[in-house]
């Protein structure tokens, strides 16, 4: 083992730390974003309102899945060689995907209680 081993790895760890904090800023730039118009008080017709903020919802997750599928692909092809990228990436397609289906099935839900409630 050489002496510059477990200092390299520090210096990887704290990169991969980096990337995790300016994601985490991004994020919470997107959040932000995404509720100003709410807070602002902003006149929107709930029926159009709401499709927007779903399309838009639908619109992100389909973003980062395409982004952890391309990163994927680079990684494949050697143009990418940081695996943890590659892994975050996947991950935050996942969580997102997760997202929108739990959404789905609340969306669905509370539907199929409003059929029921028509007597």
């Amino acid at each position: 083992m050489s002496a510059l081993g477990p200092v390299a790895g520090v210096a990887e760890l704290m990169a991969l730390r980096a990337q995790v904090m300016e994601r985490q800023g991004a994020l919470r730039e997107v959040r932000a974003a995404s509720m100003s118009p709410a807070a602002a008080g902003a006149p929107v017709m709930p029926a159009a309102g709401f499709a927007a903020t779903l399309d838009a919802a639908m619109r992100q997750v389909s973003a980062v899945q395409h982004r952890s599928s391309d990163l994927q692909t680079a990684y494949e092809s050697g143009q990418v060689t940081d695996i943890a990228q590659v892994m975050i990436a996947r991950q935050e397609a996942g969580i997102a995907f997760e997202a929108a289906l739990q959404t789905r099935n609340k969306l669905l839900s509370a539907y199929q209680d409003i059929m029921r409630m028509g007597g």
